[in-house]
């Protein structure tokens, strides 16, 4: 039979550089092309000066970055950044188990060292629960919305696990929050967040979750409000493009994820038999003199490959398997952030028509109007410079992951063989 699982220790192609964000020059003939929305959609633009936020009422930052080596960040993809330009590094790591009354947990401790202006301090290091790493995600969703938030692992990523404190779930969660942070942490725009600061820094969370709690839910409401009325007339084409293909890879990654799944499932299965299945061999051996060699060969052939068997099961577990998961739930994120996008055109499409309708004559657009075309521009550049990342990201990833997995695989049967 499988052994039962180990417990923790209780403690008690274009880079950013070739892509201007259309809201960081002083004039619009700084800018260039303009990014359009929609084809049959122009209007003359001056967007110097001006007091910019997206629908929900979030200000859209367009102060310079403070410090060069921000500037620097904002200017450059991961692969572009070598150990010695990055200025932030974080890690997680060191889980430990809490008892309370009231609740039994899991924290993590994280672990900032970091050059930069914003920080007091060269180095920190604070405990964190999951609902703190939930906290962030959301605090970046709502102060970022133009912009891809890495995902979190799902509550109970690992099926079939059924104790969330083992130290086999507790290590696959902590690789997946290291991960999230380190996303974070390479992002140009989302790792200068003033709420990923306080994450890395703050002693006691709490309070600045009770700060955030209201605002929040009225952001929220008002969101659902501001777009809830309007309906997108269509999607540009190089934006359905994306939402096309998050759609096919969702679907592909998914059914490789259920296949997977189930590979496993019957590996872990037919692991069970196989440890039965070998002492046999070996007590018959006991009473057969003449065969007890061969028998104990069978045997401890057996033996090995149950050996080989779990250890690529355990691959494909802690490896294979949340690398797909993220990737799905990433995919998910960006769709997400796709709609919002809509939604801001939507508003745009909808205020110019308004101003068609009216018979007067205007000699100038309505500065709402403009600021909202603004907004769509930002979209457009915040998402389009994000998928880039995204897709370079992915290719790596999963250049690594499957290579990984090919030479698990073949070290799996070389050792089947020998035996």
């Amino acid at each position: 039979a499988a052994s039962a699982p180990k417990t923790l220790p209780s403690s008690g192609p274009k880079s950013l550089r070739e892509m201007p964000h259309p809201l960081a020059t002083s004039s619009s003939e700084e800018m260039g092309p303009a990014l359009t929305p929609s084809p049959d959609l122009l209007l003359p633009r001056s967007i110097a000066d001006k007091d910019l936020s997206l629908p929900n009422g979030t200000p859209v930052d367009t102060s310079s970055p403070a410090s060069s080596s921000s500037l620097l960040n904002r200017l450059q993809l991961d692969d572009d950044l070598d150990v010695e330009t990055r200025d932030l590094f974080v890690t997680v790591d060191d889980p430990k188990k809490h008892v309370c009354t009231m609740e039994t947990y899991i924290t993590y401790r994280v672990t900032t060292k970091t050059t930069r202006a914003e920080f007091d301090l060269p180095e920190y290091s604070v405990r964190r629960r999951y609902q703190d790493f939930d906290w962030l995600r959301n605090k970046l969703e709502e102060s970022q919305p133009t912009h891809l938030i890495p995902p979190l692992p799902e509550k109970f990523v690992v099926k079939g696990v059924v104790d969330r404190f083992s130290e086999e779930f507790v290590e696959t969660r902590r690789k997946a929050l290291d991960k999230f942070l380190k996303r974070i942490t390479d992002h140009p725009v989302l790792s200068f967040n003033e709420h990923f600061n306080v994450f890395l820094t703050a002693k006691d969370l709490n309070a600045y979750k009770k700060q955030g709690m209201a605002l929040l839910s009225k952001m929220g409401e008002s969101v659902k409000y501001v777009t809830g009325g309007y309906k997108l007339r269509s999607r540009p084409l190089e934006f359905a493009a994306i939402g096309d293909y998050l759609d096919t890879f969702s679907l592909k990654l998914g059914t490789i994820d259920r296949i997977a799944q189930r590979i496993i499932k019957e590996q872990l299965e037919y692991l069970v038999e196989l440890r039965e299945y070998g002492p046999v061999y070996s007590t018959w051996g006991g009473l057969e003199v003449e065969l007890s060699e061969p028998l104990e060969g069978v045997s401890a052939c057996i033996g090995n490959c149950c050996t080989a068997l779990e250890e690529l099961s355990e691959d494909m577990t802690e490896d294979f398997l949340p690398v797909l998961r993220e990737y799905i739930l990433y995919a998910e994120s960006m769709k997400n952030v796709l709609k919002k996008r809509d939604q801001v055109q939507a508003e745009y499409e909808a205020k110019l028509e308004a101003v068609a309708l009216k018979k007067e004559d205007r000699p100038k657009v309505p500065t709402d109007v403009e600021k909202c075309q603004d907004r769509v521009e930002c979209f457009n550049a915040d998402l389009k410079a994000d998928m880039e990342r995204w897709q370079n990201n992915k290719r790596q990833d999963f250049r690594q992951l499957l290579m990984g997995m090919a030479d698990k695989n073949i070290q799996y049967y070389e050792k089947v063989c020998i035996t």
